[in-house]
């Protein structure tokens, strides 16, 4: 038991980087409208929410053309770099 105890009073303590911003909000409930009629293909893209600087303003869902687009929508998130934190808006992937 001794020696457990002079153990934990070797351990160092890592400084652990904590992001400086908000948490990003739960995304909003919002009721999907029946698709525009167009002559191109169309795909909903949700509401999300976006940081401009100071706090987070919620963008609302729209329908965008679907041609040009990944197939997964990825949120906005922040992310550390050796640089700091980075905002990475929303956005399609592949």
């Amino acid at each position: 038991m001794a020696g457990c105890a002079l153990l934990v009073g070797c351990a160092q303590q890592v400084p652990v980087a904590t992001n400086p911003y908000p948490p990003v909000p739960a995304p909003m409930v919002e009721a999907v409208p029946k698709p525009p009629v167009t002559g191109q293909a169309l795909m909903w893209q949700p509401g999300h929410w976006e940081w401009n600087g100071t706090g987070y303003v919620w963008q609302s869902g729209q329908y965008v053309p679907a041609a040009g687009h990944g197939a997964l929508w990825m949120p906005g998130y922040w992310a550390q770099t050796p640089s700091g934190w980075v905002w990475t808006p929303a956005h399609w992937t592949s």
